[in-house]
């Protein structure tokens, strides 16, 4: 048998050829426009971001049933020793929740981790194990080194508006509601707790890239920069101009490079730019 298989959801925002790169097991939320229910890799992120903007209603987003977790953790186990799971912060979702009730039909098999962060903070965790096993280290001490980097990944994103975080529900800790209707855009940084800060303000998207730049120059001190991941929501031209700046600050080449999913698109709207780092 092979030793560990590792699994996520798509909230990870990782792209085909990263999955397939590093044998990632990715479980799909779903995204519902009305009565019509789509799993995360269903619509195509052009396809969903124009719905997005025209729909006069803001979708809805659930999570996969524990079902689906069973049935999947159940299959990989008939040919992996063990399973680690990374999913999206509990504070944020309950995907969590629902692997947990899974996970109880295989006790000690799976490995189940709160990743407390997002998107590319996920995937930057998930690159960091999938490396792991791949250097042979066993589960115990991968969920120990897991631990050891969700504190050195560093999650920031600058959003157009802060409209589709408080008609979803994920405002979390994010101040200045009102700050939206003056055309500031909040740069938003992921916290310990696994829900989101206001980190600065800025009255355009040009500023608020510069203070994300600005932002990982500060958190770089003193500490060693080891990947890079960008991704934005609509908004191609603007990720590409973060993408080559934090190259040049961060003097590393992007690991990944995305366009942000349906579900979390959701909850952040067209026009979001985000990066993360992974600090050594």
């Amino acid at each position: 048998m092979k030793r560990i298989a590792l699994v996520t959801d798509s909230t990870a925002d990782l792209t085909e050829e990263i999955t397939k790169e590093y044998d990632i097991y990715v479980i799909p939320l779903k995204v519902n426009f009305g009565d019509q229910e789509f799993l995360d890799d269903e619509l195509s992120s052009d396809e969903f971001y124009r719905r997005l903007t025209i729909e006069e209603k803001l979708p809805q987003t659930s999570q996969p049933s524990p079902e689906v977790f069973r049935r999947l953790y159940s299959r990989l186990l008939e040919e992996y020793q063990e399973i680690i799971s990374i999913h999206i912060s509990s504070a944020l979702s309950g995907t969590f929740n629902v692997a947990n009730l899974a996970k109880e039909k295989f006790k000690e098999r799976i490995h189940l981790i709160d990743s407390k962060t997002i998107s590319l903070g996920m995937g930057l965790m998930l690159i960091e194990a999938a490396r792991n096993i791949k250097d042979g280290y066993d589960a115990g001490w991968i969920v120990n080194n897991l631990e050891k980097a969700r504190k050195n990944i560093e999650t920031l994103f600058t959003l157009n508006t802060l409209e589709y975080l408080q008609k979803g529900g994920r405002i979390g800790r994010v101040q200045g509601f009102m700050g939206s209707l003056l055309n500031l855009k909040p740069i938003i940084r992921v916290g310990d707790d696994g829900v989101y800060h206001t980190y600065a303000k800025a009255h355009s998207q040009k500023k608020s890239l510069e203070c994300v730049i600005q932002a990982f120059q500060d958190l770089a001190k003193g500490r060693k920069q080891i990947r890079l991941a960008v991704a934005h929501g609509a908004a191609e031209q603007a990720g590409h101009y973060l993408k080559e700046a934090l190259e040049n600050v961060c003097q590393l080449q992007t690991t990944v490079f995305t366009q942000v999913g349906s579900v979390v698109g959701v909850h952040t709207g067209p026009g979001t730019i985000g990066a993360a780092v992974q600090f050594d």
